[in-house]
């Protein structure tokens, strides 16, 4: 707890922030580039919280301890009672089925953000919905995830040549135009 800080104080368009940190041997340039990086880290997880829902998993195991938020330091973890081998191969499973699914939704913001700076310009229809502060250069990655939400299928009818459609389409059954007039 005790120990030497180093204080940079940037004034930015009249506004006075203080930043702080514990390598006395950064420049007060690396600082401010190190907290700007900070504050895109946390806009990203930001996104992907609202956007992916990228923490939103609902993986467990019964194998799995109940766990204590508020452990003592002298207190043995609660993965560590656990001694079945078949229980720790479960809860590894289901360690990886989380990470899986966090990499999946890391993958699918970073489309989204590719989506959004190569086409911004040349899609109107990703303005479709209500921003309070919209910019016209690059729409952010909610804009276009609901506008593929909106529009996906209809842009897979448009394109049958892509492998994605071809996929799709190989795995939906051939219904009979019999048993669809039955339906109705």
């Amino acid at each position: 707890m005790y120990q030497e800080l180093r204080f940079v104080l940037v004034v930015h368009e009249g506004r006075c922030s203080i930043m702080v940190s514990t390598d006395l041997s950064l420049a007060a340039t690396d600082i401010i580039r190190l907290y700007s990086y900070r504050f895109k880290i946390e806009c990203t997880f930001r996104e992907m919280k609202q956007v992916t829902h990228a923490f939103g998993y609902r993986f467990w195991s019964k194998s799995m301890p109940k766990l204590n938020r508020f452990l003592r330091k002298e207190e043995a973890h609660p993965l560590e009672a656990v001694t079945n081998e078949q229980d720790r191969q479960r809860i590894q499973k289901t360690i990886q089925a989380i990470e899986g699914f966090v990499m999946c939704q890391c993958i699918a913001m970073g489309l989204l953000q590719l989506v959004a700076l190569q086409f911004s310009g040349r899609t109107s229809g990703l303005f479709f919905r209500y921003l309070r502060t919209p910019s016209h250069a690059v729409v952010s990655e909610a804009s276009v995830a609901a506008y593929l939400r909106k529009s996906i299928f209809r842009l897979f009818v448009q394109s049958p040549h892509l492998s994605i459609t071809k996929i799709i389409k190989s795995k939906q059954e051939n219904a009979d135009a019999e048993h669809d007039s039955l339906v109705s």
